[in-house]
C-alpha cells in the first residue's frame, strides 16, 4: 500500500448485507456499489400495480408508499449493521442508483424497467405469458433521491455524512452526438444486454427459462423504437463516517 501504511486486508463475502457480515468493530472502511437500492423483498401491497413491474407514473399512491416503506426499513437496517462492524471513525462510501426528482415514480428512475414491462405486456396480449403471472411479477428495487438518502442516514443516527454527490450518464455508451449512428444501430441491443445481466435471474425464477431470449429481444426492439429519447442513469455517492 506504500510507505506509512499498515497491513491492509480486503474481503468480499457471500451473504445478505441486510444482516451482520463481520465481527463488531472489525472494519475500517466499507464500500458498496449499486447494491443498496435493491430491497430485501418485494414490498407487500402491490396488488393494484397491475401491468407494471415497478413504480411508474400510473402507480397508485399505496404502491409508492409500500416501496418507500420497504426501502426505509432495509436501508436503516443496512446502516445499523455496518455501524456495528465499523470501528469508531471508520468510513463508508455508497454508490446508489438514484433520481434527481423527489417524485419516486418519476420517469428517470423507472424508464428502462417500464420498457421491460412493455415487452412482458406484449407477450401477455399474444398469449405467450399468462396475465396473472405477469401481474404478480414485481422488481424489488427503489431508487432514492439524495434527500431521502440524507434523511434516512440522519434518522438512523450512526453516521455523519461528509459528502453527498450526484452524477449521471447514459444507459447507452454510444448515446451522444459523436456516435449517433452506433447508438441507433446498437442502442437497443446494448441496453437490453445490460438489463439482462441484472434481471434474468429474477425473470427465470418467476417465468422459467423458455421466454427469456424473446423478452430481451423485444426489449431491444422497444428501446430502438424510442431511440430519440435519452435514457440517463443517476448515481448518488454518499461518503460518511461512523460516529463514536
Amino acid at each position: 500500500m506504500g510507505d506509512g501504511f499498515g497491513p491492509c486486508f480486503f474481503a468480499g463475502v457471500p451473504d445478505s448485507f441486510f444482516g451482520r457480515l463481520f465481527q463488531r468493530n472489525s472494519l475500517n472502511f466499507v464500500y458498496s456499489s449499486c447494491g443498496v437500492m435493491w430491497l430485501s423483498q418485494v414490498p407487500e401491497g402491490l396488488e393494484d400495480n397491475k401491468g407494471s413491474i415497478c413504480m411508474v407514473g400510473k402507480s397508485p399512491p399505496s404502491v409508492v408508499k409500500a416501496y418507500y416503506r420497504q426501502f426505509q426499513m432495509d436501508f436503516s437496517l443496512f446502516l445499523k449493521c455496518r455501524s456495528e462492524e465499523l470501528v469508531a471513525g471508520g468510513r463508508m462510501v455508497l454508490n446508489i442508483y438514484s433520481r434527481k426528482s423527489e417524485d419516486p415514480s418519476s420517469k428517470e428512475c423507472s424508464y428502462i424497467w417500464d420498457l421491460l414491462s412493455v415487452a412482458l405486456n406484449e407477450m401477455v396480449v399474444e398469449g405467450i405469458i399468462e396475465e396473472e403471472k405477469s401481474d404478480s411479477f414485481n422488481i424489488p428495487l427503489y431508487t432514492p433521491s439524495p434527500l431521502e438518502v440524507e434523511s434516512i442516514v440522519e434518522k438512523e443516527g450512526s453516521f455523519t455524512i461528509d459528502l453527498l454527490d450526484v452524477s449521471q450518464f447514459n444507459w447507452n455508451a454510444y448515446d451522444d452526438e459523436v456516435h449517433q449512428s452506433e447508438a441507433f444501430k446498437d442502442g437497443g441491443y446494448n441496453v437490453a444486454k445490460s438489463l439482462r445481466a441484472v434481471a434474468e435471474p429474477m425473470l427465470v425464477s418467476h417465468f422459467g427459462e423458455a421466454i427469456i431470449d424473446e423478452v430481451f429481444s423485444r426489449l431491444g426492439e422497444i428501446v430502438n423504437r424510442k431511440s430519440e429519447e435519452k435514457t440517463e442513469i443517476v448515481i448518488v455517492t454518499a461518503s460518511m463516517t461512523r460516529k463514536g
